[in-house]
């Protein structure tokens, strides 16, 4: 008698420690399935930017992309960084010359879609300004 009251209780215990562990399941999926999709998706939308461009467009984002990576890698633009005795390329520098050369990196269109929408939401009056 005593071992069919055991069966319930260890069906029980085992059940709930199944479902207590479903953490690391969530884990995973925050984390590594996340970030790998973000990635992807990110890569897939800079790919349709840079392949939508006319061919002129590409020569020219080629010749500035010579010039700005050189500008940007020099000596004496490189950001000092903690560990990086000889400093570290210097991205902002390269996406400002980018910029200017008429040729933005797909980080600077992004990011001024972005503000974009901010400024429409905030018409809108979706977004309540910030008062500083």
């Amino acid at each position: 008698m005593q071992i069919h009251h055991a069966k319930p209780k260890l069906l029980l215990l085992t059940g709930l420690s199944i479902l207590l562990t479903g953490c690391s399941i969530s884990d995973w999926y925050n984390g590594y399935y996340v970030d790998r999709s973000s990635m992807k998706r990110y890569t897939k939308r800079s790919d349709a930017y840079y392949n939508a461009e006319s061919p002129e467009m590409k020569e020219l984002r080629k010749k500035n992309q010579a010039y700005c990576s050189d500008l940007a890698s020099r000596p004496e633009n490189r950001i000092a960084k903690k560990g990086y005795e000889n400093g570290v390329f210097n991205e902002p520098m390269y996406s400002v010359c980018m910029e200017k050369g008429g040729t933005p990196t797909f980080g600077t269109y992004e990011s001024r879609q972005d503000e974009k929408q901010r400024a429409e939401r905030r018409a809108r009056g979706e977004i309540v300004p910030e008062f500083q």
